[in-house]
């Protein structure tokens, strides 16, 4: 899809001038015009003179759908690392969130698992499976970041004791603080871990000192820590003084 690489070439050189995009597949400058403009539309990229260059994501919690596309390649290689560390027959509780989506991807050929989880997306994931349980809170659904009553979810996390709670976070500042955009979301991470017997927290690299306004708990709160990029070395200290196991996800 020719959004989606117009997104990772801009992210990737920070600024691309409209004239080298249409060189750079081949079409028309006024298509690549009309691609550009949907996408600021959108609010995914900004529009400068000549050219167009990245959104400054950094304290802006966007909509589900304008999330879902960004970094996705890194993502993937994130939900193929935590699928490699889930064993058929596990009970999981999945948090919101993109990056836990495509870990729901990454596990549909898993067989007999017991998902918990309030991301519908997630859910619709797991549906496709035919051996999968999927067991959703009731509630209101809250549209622009596709799951449903977290205050319910935190409340039913209790009511089991998983293997594995698989989440992500608005942000890790570089004291090793978890941080959010809600505090109905630190409420659900939180039962999320309480509630599991091992914590896999995955975070691709525009999370890594990412701030966010709720603040809940500390990096030494997880047991994994699942990224697609190394950790400056203030955070790296940070994990490693709390015995937390960082995997850095790659393409083999």
């Amino acid at each position: 899809m020719r959004d989606n690489a117009i997104l990772d070439l801009v992210r990737d050189r920070h600024f691309v001038r409209i004239e080298w995009l249409a060189a750079h597949f081949g079409v028309a400058p006024q298509t690549i015009r009309r691609d550009v403009r949907e996408l600021c539309d959108q609010g995914l990229l900004r529009r400068h003179y000549g050219g167009v260059g990245p959104m400054d994501f950094a304290s802006v919690n966007l909509d589900f759908d304008r999330r879902r596309l960004l970094h996705r390649v890194e993502r993937k290689r994130i939900a193929a690392t935590v699928a490699g560390m889930i064993p058929d027959g596990s009970a999981l509780t999945m948090g919101i969130g993109t990056t836990p989506c495509h870990v729901a991807e990454a596990l549909r050929d898993h067989h007999d698992l017991l998902v918990i989880t309030c991301n519908l997306r997630v859910a619709e994931a797991f549906a496709q499976s035919r051996d999968c349980r999927i067991v959703l809170p009731s509630g209101e659904v809250r549209n622009r970041h596709r799951d449903i009553n977290l205050a319910g979810a935190a409340a039913q996390c209790a009511d089991y004791r998983v293997d594995f709670a698989i989440f992500g976070v608005g942000g890790i500042d570089q004291d090793g603080s978890l941080l959010d955009f809600d505090s109905q979301e630190v409420d659900l991470r939180r039962s999320m871990i309480a509630n599991s017997r091992e914590s896999i927290l995955v975070a691709d690299q525009s999370k890594i000192g990412r701030a966010a306004p709720a603040r809940g708990g500390m990096i030494d709160s997880v047991d994994h820590l699942v990224t697609d990029t190394h950790l400056p070395a203030t955070l790296s200290a940070r994990v490693a003084d709390a015995g937390v196991r960082h995997v850095v996800a790659t393409d083999e």
